[in-house]
């Protein structure tokens, strides 16, 4: 099967390139490598090696499309802090030019369109378990996006084109492209860095969480599926025993990271974004797929991982491995424009 992910030189993308390979599939990349200078490690493996399109995803055409089974349709803003810096950019990118790629997909013969969605979809929805069916209650800008860009895909499908939706948990994990803006992998490097384990809210919401590595399995399951199994289908990405709230996801670093302590920013208050999410579809409709992380197998993998690599508190607050402040760095010193795009003299540099 022949591949084109978007995004997959991210922080999930280059944990899923090797994943699809090992399945035997042929992957080409399209990624414009934005986050090129926070590789945690010596590079970013299987995922650097590979055809890179290296194209901005606003841009692609059928012509690009043409030859593919499936796209896996990783790329965009990835999560709240980001999307909130330009709402208008962030459902340019997340919204509008996943339609326009699915509708080039669809154009180009390709069969299957697999949306990175998420949960942030069900926004704050309380302590209620929601499936597939429940409503969408999204509160920031990236999640308004994401609940776009479904509706924008749905009305696409047909007897040649299946979009699927995967509204993946909030992920965590060790990467080369290693996020700190994410609750288990932050709470994780604050406790190896400073010793404490800093909560920025009450620690009352919920949240359903789930390993990058999951996350990849979830996809290439889907890839791999039977049309009649996925077409036109949502999936909750994650397990519904892995549903936690933050309190406890700090607890549980605490536990792991020796000599620390959990303690509350000032003015730390409640959270809007509260859900708790059951994903017992995905575990049904492939078994062989399940996810195979916990929460305290994450943290345990993150610290020794920090322990080995070494992680200070600038550096995981900084803008190496905080997706916005990367990105405004680099609008101000001009290597970036304002709609997320590399300056002309930047272009040249990605793969």
């Amino acid at each position: 099967m022949r591949v084109l992910m978007t995004g997959h030189l991210g922080y999930i993308g280059t944990v899923a390139v090797p994943f699809f390979q090992e399945g035997g599939h042929e992957v080409v990349g399209c990624d414009t490598d934005l986050y090129r200078a926070c590789t945690f490690g010596p590079d970013v493996g299987a995922a650097g090696r590979i055809r890179n399109l290296g194209l901005d995803i606003r841009d692609l055409t059928p012509d690009h499309l043409s030859g593919f089974d499936v796209v896996v349709h990783y790329g965009g803003i990835p999560n709240d802090p980001l999307g909130d810096l330009d709402p208008e950019v962030t459902m340019q990118i997340n919204t509008e030019a996943t339609v326009s790629l699915a509708k080039a997909a669809k154009q180009a013969g390709v069969p299957r369109f697999i949306f990175s969605s998420s949960c942030s979809n069900y926004g704050a929805a309380g302590d209620t378990f929601l499936d597939e069916d429940g409503a969408f209650n999204p509160v920031t800008a990236y999640g308004r996006s994401k609940v776009a860009a479904e509706q924008g895909l749905a009305p696409l499908a047909d007897a040649r084109f299946s979009p699927v939706f995967m509204r993946s948990a909030t992920a965590f994990g060790v990467s080369p492209r290693l996020r700190f803006d994410l609750v288990i992998n932050n709470l994780t490097a604050w406790a190896v860095a400073t010793g404490d384990i800093l909560l920025k809210s009450d620690g009352t919401p919920w949240r359903a969480v789930v390993h990058i590595e999951d996350i990849a399995r979830a996809f290439r399951a889907v890839a791999e599926a039977p049309r009649d199994l996925v077409h036109l289908q949502a999936f909750n990405v994650g397990a519904t025993s892995e549903n936690y709230q933050i309190l406890e996801l700090a607890r549980m670093v605490e536990e792991v990271v020796p000599g620390t302590k959990v303690r509350f920013a000032e003015g730390a208050g409640p959270d809007l974004r509260c859900y708790r999410v059951n994903c017992d579809k995905l575990a049904r409709t492939f078994p062989h797929a399940k996810p195979r992380w916990t929460a305290r197998m994450g943290v345990e993998q993150l610290y020794e991982a920090f322990r080995n690599h070494g992680v200070s508190k600038e550096e995981f607050e900084g803008p190496r491995f905080q997706r916005k402040a990367h990105v405004l760095g680099n609008i101000a010193s001009g290597t970036l424009t304002s709609e997320l795009r590399w300056a002309p003299q930047q272009e040249a540099k990605v793969a």
